[in-house]
């Protein structure tokens, strides 16, 4: 059995990368016998399934909660597949500073956006072979620190180095990994939840966002191409050439200008 694996399948780019892998496996003859999507929310992965053509196994599973990663690894142990591709999508961000984010928002960004994304990799990798596909998704927010933004980019400056020294690990097995850096979606949803709270207005406007399906399809094909780091848009291209030859503290300078837009 050869499959696909994406958390964080019910919507936003999750939903997305198995729409357009699902669409790609049927045009391009992967022969993949399944995709597996995990998200906590069973009615939208079944809503999902109705859309695709290649057979799809939805996981309604909470990935802060340990008992899932137990599931997932029996069902691994049992049915032993060839995961060909690994897409971590799950995870969320709240806008805020101190005081404005509860301790269970923010229990549950590091817990999705690092430690479910981390022991959903180590739980697959036994069965990636060689020529496989590890995609962590990111965000530009990895390149650099983000006042009001805090808890969630530094969140993902930890997947996003997770990411990259594991690239250079699995080079001699022939698994490849793409961290994934998008700048804001605007069609995700995760903007608006994003805003829920007290401090969900220190952040105005998100000027020149993206759209889900544009971030998908450039993503998708930087990760075919075994690239180390997508940054499906010019954006965060920009923005990862910003952040390597600007200090911090003009970068976050910078962004103080830019959250008020």
């Amino acid at each position: 059995m050869r499959i696909i694996l994406v958390t964080g399948a019910s919507s936003g780019l999750g939903a997305e990368f198995v729409r357009r892998l699902d669409r790609l496996s049927i045009i391009e003859g992967w022969e993949i016998d399944e995709i597996w999507g995990i998200a906590r929310s069973g009615d939208k992965l079944a809503a999902l399934q109705k859309e695709l053509h290649t057979p799809f196994r939805p996981l309604a599973l909470d990935l802060t909660q340990e008992a899932s990663f137990h599931l997932v690894k029996a069902m691994l142990h049992s049915l032993h597949p060839e995961v060909w591709m690994v897409v971590n999508a799950a995870g969320m961000g709240k806008i805020g500073g101190p005081g404005e984010i509860s301790d269970q928002d923010t229990a549950r960004m590091i817990d999705l956006n690092c430690k479910a994304a981390v022991e959903m990799t180590s739980a697959v990798l036994p069965y990636i072979p060689r020529g496989g596909r590890i995609v962590e998704i990111c965000s530009t927010a990895s390149f650099q620190p983000f006042p009001y933004l805090n808890v969630y980019a530094a969140s993902k400056a930890f997947l996003y180095r997770y990411s990259r020294a594991l690239s250079r690990e699995l080079r001699g097995r022939g698994i490849s990994v793409t961290a994934v850096c998008p700048y804001w979606v605007k069609d995700t949803g995760f903007i608006g939840n994003a805003r829920q709270g007290d401090g969900g207005d220190k952040i105005r406007g998100f000027p020149f966002a993206s759209e889900e399906k544009t971030v998908v399809r450039k993503a998708v094909q930087d990760v075919l191409m075994r690239k180390p780091v997508s940054t499906p848009g010019p954006v965060c291209t920009v923005h990862r050439a910003a952040a390597k030859l600007l200090p911090d503290g003009f970068m976050m300078d910078l962004w103080e200008l830019i959250r008020w837009l």
